[in-house]
């Protein structure tokens, strides 16, 4: 089988260099470039059409974001992998809808980065497991539906942590629900195992990213 052709970009040449090394150990994998902004990714890319572009969110001149915009919209076939410092969800999604496969954390173990890039040269959505939790499965869902799996929950357990998300007690919404204030406990505990929830802020948050605060 053909390597899988990887285009690096990032601003900071020791990244560059222990990415390359990273990869380039890999048997399947070959490093065909690298971009030190967001201008130069976009040119880079456009000349060496590479499978696979690693993509540094915070870069000069173009970021990361406009950077995977233009490339998804010049070569939708080419696969970005979002690589940053920045967890949060936004940053996630924003990647996301601007055309890029994968995200993956600089911080998290060098296997994400790996798995994230043989993931998308086969078609797939990859996301880091650090990140996964906080993005919402309607999203995961409706832009890769055959390639994600992605957790679910049950119609009882999304009534539940809608409530949760609204302030009601265990009490309150055992009434409300007609059950035992116990299952309305092992309802949240296990809805909120199944999508990497921690706390009644992860579940209000969950609530806003799904559109449940819209009405009860």
């Amino acid at each position: 089988m053909n390597p899988i052709r990887v285009l690096i970009a990032d601003d900071h040449d020791t990244v560059r260099q222990g990415l390359r090394l990273l990869i380039e150990a890999q048997p399947d994998m070959r490093v065909v470039g690298e971009a030190s902004d967001g201008t130069s990714a976009i040119a880079r890319t456009t000349a060496l059409h590479p499978d696979v572009v690693v993509m540094d969110v915070t870069m000069p001149r173009q970021n990361g974001l406009a950077a995977t915009r233009e490339v998804h919209t010049a070569a939708p076939d080419i696969a970005v992998v979002a690589l940053t410092r920045h967890g949060d969800e936004a940053y996630v999604q924003e990647m996301l809808n601007a055309g890029a496969s994968a995200y993956v954390l600089k911080q998290s173990d060098s296997s994400e980065l790996i798995r994230a890039i043989r993931n998308v040269a086969e078609g797939k959505l990859y996301l880091d497991s650090s990140v996964a939790a906080g993005v919402t499965t309607a999203y995961l869902r409706k832009h890769s539906p055959a390639t994600v799996n992605v957790p679910t929950i049950s119609e009882r357990e999304t009534e539940v942590l809608r409530r949760i998300a609204w302030g009601l007690s265990n009490k309150e919404i055992a009434a409300a629900l007609d059950l035992s204030v116990k299952t309305v406990e092992v309802h949240k505990a296990n809805a909120m195992r199944k999508l990497g929830l921690r706390g009644r802020i992860d579940i209000v948050r969950y609530a806003v990213l799904q559109g449940w605060l819209q009405e009860l």
